[in-house]
């Protein structure tokens, strides 16, 4: 890792942790769950969860028919997102590694505008 915020557009920890924290990889080392490839989550043999990674969000609204362009201009790319099938509940997961001020303050910036977005675009 490079300290001091020097070169930080060249450096992979943060992607590195992000693999550490991956939610499917989690799930899936938990007795009873299992997630495929498309990020189902099956626990006990049913389905409980839908996760989506990035750009897997806007395939989850393309087969809903959901038209996210009539809410905003620009994809939203949270690293995370899970639809709880269950209980009808959807979330968002962010994730930053940083030791050093810098992109960590995008994260922060947009957090609450996709906590306001992401549900008009469900709905």
């Amino acid at each position: 890792m490079v300290e001091n915020g020097i070169g930080g557009a060249n450096t992979r920890t943060g992607l590195v942790f992000e693999g550490k924290v991956d939610l499917a990889t989690f799930l899936s080392r938990q007795s009873g769950y299992v997630v495929d490839d498309v990020g189902n989550v099956i626990y006990q043999n049913k389905l409980i969860e839908l996760i989506f990674k990035k750009y897997q969000f806007y395939n989850f609204l393309k087969e809903r028919n959901v038209d996210w362009r009539n809410i905003i201009s620009k994809q939203l790319l949270p690293d995370d997102n899970i639809y709880v099938i269950v209980n009808n509940t959807f979330f968002t997961i962010e994730c930053k590694f940083q030791q050093v001020a810098g992109s960590v303050d995008e994260k922060l910036q947009t957090c609450d505008f996709k906590k306001k977005t992401i549900p008009k675009i469900l709905i």
